[in-house]
């Protein structure tokens, strides 16, 4: 419904004389959808904890003005607000803490490990790059 108001509002309204319109970087895009589909691995191997944290952190890779010390403040409240609000809240069920490696399935023993890999490797050149 909120789609909707906006695109009709988008339809009305006044053409602006700036048509400028930025490059679209699908490494962002990139970045961001595969975060989101690892958070769905990790979510029942690493527990809802752990995924999160890295989920927020991954994600904040995507921006331009990417600060680790930000990331982890909002990885540490989402992770509160979560628990709040699903867990203790609506009594949702998820598994808060990782299961023995032992136990995870073949395929989340080869995508984990190698998009946590991916991850510190973006984080690693992101942080020597704002040097």
């Amino acid at each position: 419904m909120l789609g909707g108001v906006v695109t009709i509002g988008s339809l009305r309204g006044k053409e602006a004389d700036d048509h400028h319109i930025g490059k679209f970087d699908f490494d962002i895009l990139a970045l961001i959808i595969g975060s989101i589909v690892v958070f769905g691995v990790m979510l029942d191997n690493l527990g809802l904890y752990i995924s999160l944290v890295l989920l927020i952190i991954f994600c904040s890779l995507a921006s331009h003005e990417f600060s680790l010390k930000i990331a982890i403040g909002n990885a540490i409240f989402l992770v509160i607000f979560t628990w709040l609000a699903f867990v203790r809240g609506l009594g949702l069920i998820f598994p808060l803490w990782p299961v023995p490696f032992a136990e995870w399935p073949t395929y989340a023993m080869i995508i984990i490990p190698l998009s946590v890999i991916v991850g510190v490797v973006i984080l690693i050149k992101k942080i020597k790059g704002s040097k």
